[in-house]
């Protein structure tokens, strides 16, 4: 029976990979997902209307009034970047993190019964992950955008001159040259340190978070039925809070490292 459970759950934690290592199910859930997202708000853009609004144009409606006002208490600059940025994390990773309230067996049975029908695959062989949130893969891509983006709006506020002096001259500022150039190997291993802390922290909390609540729904789907629905049923309304949690940190310290970027210290 252990082995079985074992078995179970490594079987589920497997990613679908390519010959070349890529997580094929990460990077094909996450591209449907942003389609998905891409294609709903468009829709509702072209259909809005200045009456009644519809039930989906107000949710929308809302959700991007949210976004707008989180974006107007953190960030203190003009940029037409950071509202669509804020508004595409937001629903992207919520979505990507929602794929957790799927039936833990439902899709990756699915791909075993497409596998083995279609193409004489060993139905243990074939494998399928729906989160794409808990893969270290994907947080990590998404965070180190996000550095790139700080840089990129550092050197866009304060120029490429002033950003590499800011590397060397903060946080510990000096008003003599000789304490100038004392610091400035400091200061810049404390730049480095910073700026690598960033996507480090954005995309492990992330991760742990989401692969936490993926193996916990994995291990409630190895009980009996009758426990399934009473652990199970509590946990994913629990659940509910953490995506939306994530999603919402996730873009609220987006916004905010974006904001400290264009800011002098």
């Amino acid at each position: 029976m252990a082995q079985d459970a074992t078995s179970y759950i490594q079987h589920h934690l497997t990613f679908a990979k390519s010959a070349s290592g890529i997580h094929l199910d990460t990077f094909w859930v996450a591209l449907i997902l942003g389609l998905l997202f891409v294609g709903v708000f468009a829709y509702v853009a072209n259909k809005a209307t200045a009456g009644v609004p519809g039930r989906l144009q107000n949710f929308v409606e809302l959700i991007v009034e949210m976004v707008d006002n989180q974006i107007k208490d953190a960030f203190h600059a003009k940029s037409k970047v950071i509202g669509p940025l804020s508004l595409t994390i937001f629903c992207w990773v919520f979505l990507m993190n929602s794929m957790d309230f799927l039936p833990v067996d439902l899709l990756p049975m699915a791909a075993q019964w497409i596998g083995y029908t279609f193409f004489g695959a060993d139905p243990h062989h074939v494998y399928l992950r729906v989160v794409p949130t808990a893969d270290v893969n994907q947080t990590f891509a998404m965070s180190l955008t996000v550095m790139l983006l700080i840089i990129g709006f550092s050197i866009s506020a304060k120029g490429l001159f002033g950003w590499i002096k800011e590397l060397f001259t903060a946080p510990f500022h000096a008003d003599g040259l000789v304490m100038t150039i004392i610091l400035m190997p400091v200061n810049f291993a404390f730049q480095l340190i910073e700026l690598a802390a960033k996507p480090i922290s954005l995309a492990l909390r992330l991760f742990g978070n989401m692969y936490a609540g993926e193996l916990i729904f994995i291990l409630i789907a190895l009980l009996p039925w009758w426990i399934n629905w009473v652990l199970g049923a509590p946990w994913a309304i629990f659940h509910i809070l953490v995506v939306t949690l994530q999603a919402f940190v996730f873009m609220m310290l987006t916004i905010v490292y974006l904001s400290l970027a264009v800011e002098d210290h």
